[in-house]
């Protein structure tokens, strides 16, 4: 492998840092959310069941035959849409790739208390929906107009402050990112896990920004200024610091880990021999370009071939390269991506308060036997 760069990064096979252990809050928030296993990178889309979910609430428990989707606020025509209406709409499907921003949280060093993600904390679907932009061009957003908030049904607190689950988009990125109000996923209803009967799905955009169980659309002639806005979901180094908002996800990859585990450690074992690696790659800024892998920790590295998703722009692109152990033992295997925008997967996390956009390189321990 060609000498590139070196770098000391913290791998999901690495205990937690001592004196940051699990708390019974966070256990419980990782109990009710879930992951998905990493061996199911082999699938280019991701089994309903197997995609990862974080819900931030409760589940409501919809009627679909009383609920409505209220578009209104700065438009010259409110409207109201049952899910009929919405269904007899041309329909559209759309590939895309869904991350948690908080993925990796767990591997940072101090460790921010939330839940705990390592790295699977992503899912490949396939929605079906109608396009956002001309329900917005037909409500007719007023010449004030400067966001476009997604209210869902799920309600908490948070913060100290009781919410309904709100998003927003400035008006331009809604009526141009290619936005789906998605009632299917993988062929079937959305589950209720996962929105029914209605979410937003925002391309490229980490998954807090697609609002589940969506109920009302409201364009507004001021920047939202709700919680998961205004204070959730920021890049900063303290709670002092304004910091600056999570969006797009940045460039990451993932390897399908070889051969088979061990149960406790999940340490991998492959026996003496070829072993062929392969894996997924993703970005919300630009188009996967390279994706490289290392067998010694990130000391050298090596290009593997890349398989892009057929005419899906916003699905994560497949790789895959044949490794040939030198000998047994030990072995740390790493991938890491670079997109079209020439942004790579750093070596070493970068910290901040709230723990998102960890896409330091994943780092997998093999025994070779």
């Amino acid at each position: 492998m060609d000498k590139r760069s070196a770098g000391a990064v913290r791998s999901e096979d690495v205990p937690l840092p001592t004196g940051t252990d699990i708390s019974l809050d966070e256990l419980r928030l990782a109990a009710r959310n879930h992951a998905m296993p990493l061996e199911a990178l082999r699938w280019p889309i991701t089994p309903v069941g197997l995609h990862y979910l974080l819900i931030h609430y409760d589940v409501p428990l919809v009627d679909p035959t009383e609920w409505r989707l209220e578009l209104g606020g700065a438009v010259e025509r409110p409207t109201t849409l049952t899910l009929d209406d919405l269904r007899s709409r041309p329909a559209v499907e759309l590939a895309a790739t869904m991350e948690c921003a908080g993925n990796g949280r767990a591997l940072l060093e101090p460790r921010p208390v939330s839940q705990p993600w390592l790295t699977e904390a992503v899912g490949t679907g396939l929605w079906r929906g109608v396009e956002l932009a001309p329900l917005l061009a037909e409500a007719g957003p007023g010449p004030g107009a400067v966001d476009v908030v997604f209210s869902g049904l799920d309600r908490g607190v948070e913060g100290e402050v009781e919410q309904r689950y709100e998003r927003s988009l400035p008006l331009g990125e809604a009526a141009s990112a290619g936005c789906l109000l998605a009632y299917e996923l993988n062929g079937v209803p959305l589950p209720p896990q996962h929105g029914f009967p209605l979410r937003l799905v925002v391309p490229g955009w980490y998954g807090m920004t697609n609002v589940k169980w969506l109920s009302a659309i409201t364009v507004t002639e001021t920047p939202f200024a709700g919680y998961q806005v205004a204070t959730g979901y920021r890049v900063r180094q303290s709670e002092e610091e304004d910091g600056r908002p999570v969006t797009r996800m940045r460039v990451r990859s993932l390897m399908v880990p070889p051969g088979i585990p061990d149960f406790m450690t999940r340490e991998r074992v492959v026996d003496v021999g070829p072993v062929d690696l392969r894996g997924r790659a993703w970005s919300g800024r630009a188009p996967i370009a390279r994706v490289e892998v290392s067998d010694d920790g990130g000391e050298t590295w090596a290009d593997a071939e890349l398989e892009p998703f057929p005419d899906q722009r916003w699905a994560w692109a497949g790789w895959s390269f044949p490794w040939q152990p030198a000998a047994a033992g030990h072995f740390t295997l790493c991938c890491r991506a670079t997109d079209e925008a020439g942004e790579t997967q750093p070596l070493e996390p970068e910290w901040n308060l709230g723990g998102y956009e960890n896409n330091a390189v994943q780092r997998v321990t093999v025994r070779v036997r």
